[in-house]
């Protein structure tokens, strides 16, 4: 009998999800600027999208909420408070 593989590459450092979350914001901040309804709401709504994907991804790798490292979870919690954030400014 053959033994199964995870079907997901091990954890990443935490230093990686913050250079994945620095990059996103900075692409975000790219789609954003090109944006036909203003800067705003269109980071705004990027922003809302990116917390959404993530707690998708969380939920489908089986990430743990309050593990050691910085997971999906938090990734999203970032965006979630980016865009309470930048809201009032809308």
């Amino acid at each position: 009998m053959h033994e199964s593989r995870p079907v997901f590459p091990p954890e990443l450092h935490s230093c990686q999800v913050l250079f994945r979350i620095l990059f996103r914001l900075v692409l975000l901040i790219a789609f954003a600027t090109f944006g036909s309804q203003g800067f705003g709401k269109t980071f705004a709504a990027l922003l809302t999208l990116s917390a959404v994907f993530c707690i998708v991804t969380g939920a489908m790798r089986r990430e743990a909420i309050f593990g050691p490292t910085v997971t999906h979870w938090d990734e999203a919690a970032a965006y979630a408070v980016a865009e309470y954030v930048v809201g009032p400014f809308v």
